[in-house]
C-alpha cells in the first residue's frame, strides 16, 4: 500500500493507461473467441436434453411392452379360466349353475377383446414412439457432429490464445497493485459504462479518444502537465496526452511481444 501512495499522478496516470492497454488487449482475445464458448454451450444443452429424451423414450417402450406381455398373460389365464368353465359345464346340476358359468365364460371373453384391443393400441403406440426415436436419434447425430466442429474451432482458438490471456489477466492484477484502490475501482466502473471499455484514453486532435467533443486549449495543457488525473466531462474516461500514450503503447507492444 505504501507504493501506491508514494507515487506520482505521472506515474498513476502510466499505470492506468498501462492497465487499460493489457485490459482491451485481453478484450481482443475474448472478442475473437466471440460467441464460440456460448455457442457450444448451448449445443452441448441441446445434446444433453436429446440424450435424456431419447432416455425416456426408451423407458417407455420397455413399459409399453410390459404392458403387452402383461395383457398377454391376461389372454391366457382368460382363455384357461374359459376351457375350465367349459369343462365344469358338462358336469352342472341345474340351469341356474349353467347360466353362471355362462357369464363366467362371457366375461372373459370380453377380458380377452379388451386386452386385444389394448394390444393392438399399444402396438400402434410402439410405432409411434420408434418413429420419434429414430427422429431424435437423426437430430442428435447432426447436433453431436455440429457440437464436435464447433469445439474444434473453440479448442483451436484457446490453443492459440489461452496461454496468452492467462499471462495478460496475471499482468492486469500486478498492475492494479500499483494503483491505489479508489482509482482502480473507478477505473472498473468506467469500464462497464463505456463503450468497448475504453475507461482511459489519449487525447487525439483535441479530442477525447473515440470522442467529437474538443476538449479546451487550456485543459489540454493541464493533461499534458501531468499534475491531476483528468476525466473528460462527457464520457467521464480518464484521459492521458498523446506522448504518454504513444510511450506506453511501445512499451506494452514490447511486452506483448513476449507472450
Amino acid at each position: 500500500m505504501a507504493n501506491k501512495k508514494e507515487s506520482t499522478v505521472e506515474e498513476k496516470l502510466r499505470a492506468l493507461y498501462d492497465l487499460q492497454l493489457i485490459d482491451s488487449r485481453v478484450d481482443e482475445i475474448r472478442n475473437i473467441r466471440g460467441e464460440l464458448p456460448l455457442e457450444v454451450q448451448d449445443l452441448e444443452d441441446e445434446v444433453h436434453g436429446l440424450k435424456t429424451r431419447l432416455d425416456k423414450l426408451k423407458t417407455d417402450l420397455e413399459t409399453i411392452n410390459f404392458e403387452i406381455t402383461a395383457k398377454k398373460n391376461l389372454i391366457d389365464e382368460s382363455k384357461t379360466l374359459i376351457k375350465k368353465y367349459n369343462e365344469q359345464q358338462k358336469n352342472v346340476r341345474n340351469s341356474r349353475e349353467f347360466n353362471s358359468l355362462t357369464k363366467e365364460v362371457e366375461f372373459q371373453e370380453l377380458e380377452i377383446q379388451l386386452a386385444e384391443k389394448n394390444i393392438k393400441e399399444f402396438k400402434v403406440q410402439i410405432e409411434q414412439k420408434k418413429e420419434v426415436i429414430a427422429q431424435t436419434k437423426d437430430k442428435l447425430t447432426e447436433r453431436e457432429g455440429h457440437l464436435k466442429h464447433k469445439k474444434g474451432e473453440l479448442d483451436a482458438i484457446l490453443a492459440e490464445t489461452e496461454k496468452e490471456e492467462k499471462a495478460l489477466l496475471k499482468k492486469s492484477e500486478e498492475y492494479e497493485d500499483k494503483i491505489e484502490d479508489r482509482l482502480v475501482q473507478a477505473y472498473k466502473r468506467i469500464r462497464l459504462n463505456v463503450k468497448n471499455g475504453l475507461a482511459v484514453v489519449a487525447v487525439e486532435r483535441g479530442a477525447s479518444g473515440g470522442s467529437f467533443f474538443t476538449i479546451p486549449p487550456q485543459v489540454q495543457v493541464e493533461i499534458a502537465s501531468r499534475k491531476k488525473i483528468i476525466t473528460d466531462e462527457h464520457s467521464g474516461r480518464i484521459l492521458v496526452d498523446p506522448l504518454l500514450a504513444e510511450e506506453e503503447q511501445e512499451k506494452m507492444q514490447e511486452l506483448f511481444a513476449k507472450f
